[in-house]
């Protein structure tokens, strides 16, 4: 019985030896002229416009939009497909917004990463380490998160067990992430979101023949959940959890720090700006597909959501209702690579913060050199033994996954939404108020969510945002004008010699 299942893993098993064949590739293929930290961790500045793009969106697209929220969406309805259609605008926000300005800047600091920029502009050590904190703990949650949906979904589809399914993609992802650096995980994500396409392909065709078409799905909804066919669900999708999500999942995103790191590994402007067209494309199709799969889902599974356990567990059983091992072992494809492709960049990115940001930093401030041996060795360790913590908290699984990822979303969001905006968009912001904003939001945040404290029953989110805000008001009235040496670098039309 075990080798039947097996038997059937082969589709899955030879995409993952692409992964590491791609990751390994990508490595020889780094530049020869870039340090090792450069290639390493932004792959020597050197990505095109459809690499950029794809790498940039399967780092957004996570387990939860095919596990997570595709659950909601049968629950819901139409609903929640309307809420998901702000997310056509993530790649636009981020490349558009910041994608110039901090490949600009990054090439005039050296900066290799998000906090480096940070620094640099607010010339505070201590706001850098709090950075590097809040993108490492965010940043762990948000893995455990994907490392738990990719598992459970494995166990449910191959009827392997749980540990199984954590153990043969966590070794690979961690192993090709710390061998590969950034190139790897970019070349390796823009694989993954094409996988995730198919596995969307195959799973919409096999529920509309397992449900005997579009139409008679319809049909279902309209006779027996005609509140899934309204945008309010009467009553399941509120006003306030619209505004929610809109802020979660839409326009706040643009701050997230796994996404904003991708503007300064592009080659050019002109990658920027194709990054931004086939980038908005990818998302949205991918998005809303992902969803509506999980609203038609409910003309396959007809039953009581008690019937099959929690919202995460929709998906898993859709396939196994719908195709048989083989091709169920295809599909899961998908939502797999949605898992890699995020684990990958978070934990890059989580390294860096540790090795880039806080140990090379206090090596240079204390006069040490370090050999590219050195770093390499240490970049790589720091890889492995966070993806080895990450992995074993995960063996002991939490449920609802798409509440983790909102809750690290929320964080990340509230800690660099206005740090990032009004530093490098506003010359008059200082230290004092990044300061402020940061830890202040983030604790506010936090303590409201623990709290279960809401306003007109918006998500906490609207918390972090408004009080960080109000908060790095208040802190650069009391704080110092930056030195004008740095304002040149980040706004040089304004501070022309």
């Amino acid at each position: 019985m075990e080798l039947a299942k097996i038997s059937n893993l082969w589709p899955l098993l030879l995409f993952l030896l692409c992964m590491m064949g791609a990751s390994m590739w990508a490595r020889k293929s780094a530049s020869k002229d870039a340090s090792f930290v450069n290639n390493y961790y932004i792959g020597g500045r050197d990505l095109g416009g459809f690499v950029l793009a794809m790498t940039t969106v399967a780092t957004y697209s996570s387990v939860s939009t095919f596990v997570g929220g595709p659950g909601v969406a049968w629950s819901i309805g139409y609903g929640w497909l309307y809420m998901a259609i702000v997310q056509i605008v993530v790649i636009f926000l981020v490349l558009g917004v910041f994608g110039k300005k901090i490949a600009l800047v990054s090439r005039k600091i050296d900066a290799v990463t998000i906090i480096d920029i940070i620094r640099s502009r607010y010339q505070s050590d201590t706001l850098a380490n709090l950075s590097a904190f809040v993108i490492v703990l965010f940043f762990c949650s948000t893995m455990v998160a994907q490392f738990v949906g990719g598992a459970k979904l494995f166990e449910a589809v191959t009827g392997l067990s749980y540990s199984t399914g954590l153990t043969l993609f966590g070794v690979i992802v961690v192993f090709y992430t710390a061998i590969g650096g950034f190139k790897g995980v970019a070349v390796t994500d823009a694989l993954c979101a094409l996988a995730m396409f198919v596995g969307l392909g195959i799973l919409f065709s096999s529920i509309l023949d397992k449900a005997g078409g579009y139409e008679a799905i319809m049909n279902h909804l309209a006779t027996n959940h005609p509140d899934m066919l309204e945008p309010l669900s009467r009553g399941k999708m509120p006003v306030s959890l619209y505004i929610s999500q809109w802020m979660l999942v839409g326009v706040c995103t643009l701050s997230l720090p796994q996404s904003v790191v991708r503007c300064i590994s592009s080659k050019d402007s002109q990658s920027i700006k194709r990054a931004m067209i086939v980038g908005t494309f990818v998302i949205g199709l991918m998005t809303l597909m992902a969803t509506w799969i999980g609203v038609i889902s409910k003309g396959v599974l007809t039953g009581p959501l008690s019937q099959y356990g929690t919202a995460d567990n929709i998906t898993p059983k859709t396939i196994i209702s719908c195709m048989s091992p083989f091709w169920a072992g295809v599909t899961i494809l998908g939502p797999v690579g949605a898992t890699i492709s995020t684990i990958d960049s978070l934990l890059l990115s989580a390294s860096s913060s540790l090795i880039k940001d806080i140990y090379m930093h206090k090596c240079a401030k204390e006069g040490k050199a370090l050999t590219d041996a050195t770093i390499k060795k240490f970049s790589m360790g720091c890889t492995f033994i966070l993806g080895a913590l990450v992995f074993f908290i995960s063996l002991n699984p939490p449920s609802l996954i798409w509440q983790i990822n909102m809750f690290a979303f929320g964080g990340l969001e509230t800690a660099f939404f206005w740090v990032l905006i009004l530093g490098l968009f506003w010359h008059k912001a200082n230290k004092t108020g990044a300061m402020w904003a940061m830890a202040g939001g983030v604790a506010i945040y936090c303590i409201t969510l623990a709290m279960k404290i809401k306003f007109m029953n918006v998500h906490q989110i609207l918390f972090g945002i408004v009080f960080s805000g109000i908060l790095f008001y208040i802190g650069n009235k009391m704080g110092k004008d930056q030195d004008e040496s740095v304002l040149k670098i980040f706004f040089p039309e304004k501070y022309e010699d």
